[in-house]
């Protein structure tokens, strides 16, 4: 008798949630995409360089080479302990064998800096230093993700407003949201891969022999689906 009772019961179940999807089906609705875009000024730029002992004349240790940049970096007001990091902790040191015995080493590092005055910054005191080799990995803003909530916000509305526009010439409105998608396209016009497409004027000499440069901004868009109830 129980099992009888259970089989009704999940037969119920089945027939409400049938029928729960066929009147979301049977409604009329209107269904719209919204849009958004923003551009943002990167605020986090990474630097990579590479310290080598073969790059000096009278082979100046790498260890002292650091001591000097840690000290230039200072100077520019950038924190050297936590924005430099080795950019590859794997393979801490690598050798390169010259000329039989010679032993020279080298290491890869990764500093971030927040402005592109900041960089160019940079450029000017690696290149004092003799540090060669460097360049922009990629670039990237700290608050990328607030700014991608914000163009959903403005996608929705967006969607909201194209509703009303294709009902009123029907006189009829859009009613309460029954389906939302994201559609996730967001572009960035930066790649990992190839950062340096982003640099504009990096060798351009100002009149301060500074190189001055400028970054591409960040494209940031949503893309939202919204089904509106469609009110005779």
């Amino acid at each position: 008798m129980k099992r009888i009772w259970i089989v009704l019961g999940l037969l119920v179940v089945g027939i409400y949630a049938k029928a729960q999807t066929k009147n979301f089906i049977d409604q009329p609705y209107v269904e719209v995409n919204g849009t958004a875009d923003s551009l943002v000024t990167p605020n986090e730029i990474f630097i990579r360089f590479t310290i080598n002992e073969k790059d000096t004349k009278n082979k100046v240790s790498l260890e002292d080479q650091e001591k000097a940049l840690f000290q230039a970096l200072q100077q520019l007001g950038i924190d050297a302990a936590k924005n430099l990091t080795v950019n590859d902790m794997a393979s801490n040191f690598q050798y390169y064998f010259l000329r039989g015995k010679d032993v020279v080493k080298s290491r890869n590092y990764l500093l971030k800096v927040t402005t592109a005055m900041e960089a160019g910054n940079v450029f000017v005191t690696l290149e004092q230093l003799g540090i060669a080799n460097a360049g922009i990995d990629h670039v990237d803003h700290s608050g990328l993700e607030s700014i991608r909530n914000a163009m959903r916000t403005k996608a929705v509305q967006n969607a909201h407003q194209r509703a009303i526009a294709l009902t009123a010439p029907l006189h009829q409105s859009p009613g309460p949201a029954i389906y939302i998608g994201d559609e996730e396209r967001y572009v960035q016009p930066y790649d990992n891969r190839a950062p340096l497409m982003l640099l504009t004027n990096v060798m351009e000499k100002t009149s301060d022999s500074q190189p001055e440069i400028s970054f591409e901004k960040i494209k940031v868009s949503a893309n939202i689906m919204v089904r509106f109830v469609l009110n005779k």
